[in-house]
């Protein structure tokens, strides 16, 4: 194993394992599996780090985690708080392209399908031409089994593939090829910057977490990440505050600043303008647009 190792139930040796997840919170922890994961999101909000990938997750999402890729589905604080009404609930079907599903994508009229699939290693957000009978899709993959399944799966696979658009999650450059030791300490720093992030988290705070000097972090993070820490701290902060643009439209740009860990409006709006190409305004006014 690399990063943290975490084994998917094996239903027989199916080529297609499905999994409904419906509890408090996500799995929390930075963990890798040899399986490709297809997630849909009922209910639940968090951050999902993939990869370098950082960004988050909310109902009605649907992601692909390549192969071996870490990551970890982080639920937002309210998740742990221990309140019944506030849980998860996410389908999930795994498959192993280089074991249990080989053969069935080496064949003649897959080999295009498994092609496609390489390109997808570093993950994926799946935006489906027609949502609603991608997840309907998803739902009957779930009820049917052996051969019927089987078959769901391949024309999930197909809309996947050739009728939605496909959001790259991590970017090639990422080294995913972390040790165990480098998995623990690379989940150790995710932890606490997700924990803090609104507060000021010194680079010397987050070395001490690291047990590293800060020359050595800096060097160890930006090489396994291809960022730097600030920049991953701050991809932390404008995702959390794309929350709040979208959710509390009546709020300042100055309370969503400080909510997010910014000390000023103006730090604000330039680093979500160089993060996500556009200021506040104009990401608060067309996600407006979308939902009219």
């Amino acid at each position: 194993m690399k990063v943290l190792a975490f084994t998917i139930p094996l239903a027989q040796q199916a080529t297609v394992i499905v999994q409904e997840d419906h509890m408090p919170h996500f799995y929390d922890h930075l963990h890798e599996h040899p399986e490709i994961q297809v997630t849909y999101i009922i209910k639940g909000e968090g951050t999902l780090l993939a990869g370098n990938y950082m960004g988050s997750f909310a109902p009605g999402d649907i992601f692909w985690i390549g192969a071996h890729q870490p990551h970890i589905f982080k639920s937002d604080p309210a998740y742990f708080a221990g309140n019944k009404d506030v849980y998860i609930h996410a389908l999930t079907f795994f498959f192993n392209p280089a074991e249990t599903a080989k053969e069935l994508l080496h064949l003649p009229e897959t080999k295009q399908v498994f092609e496609r699939i390489k390109l997808l290693q570093n993950g994926a957000r799946i935006l489906p031409n027609n949502a609603d009978h991608f997840v309907a899709q998803l739902k009957n993959l779930f009820v049917q089994h052996n051969l019927p399944r089987l078959i769901v799966f391949l024309q999930l696979l197909d809309q996947i593939l050739h009728e939605s658009q496909l959001q790259p999650l991590s970017t090639n450059e990422a080294n995913f090829h972390f040790s165990e030791e480098d998995g623990v300490r690379m989940n150790r720093i995710y932890q606490h910057s997700i924990r803090y992030f609104k507060q000021n988290i010194t680079i010397a705070e987050i070395a001490g977490v690291a047990h590293m000097t800060e020359p050595a972090f800096c060097r160890y993070f930006k090489k396994r990440t291809r960022k730097t820490y600030i920049r991953f701290l701050n991809e932390l902060r404008i995702a959390y505050a794309c929350k709040l643009l979208k959710k509390e439209r009546d709020r300042s740009y100055s309370m969503i600043a400080m909510e997010s860990g910014f000390n000023n409006v103006t730090s604000f709006n330039r680093t979500f303008k160089s993060i996500m190409g556009m200021a506040p305004g104009r990401y608060q006014a067309k996600d407006r647009d979308l939902l009219l």
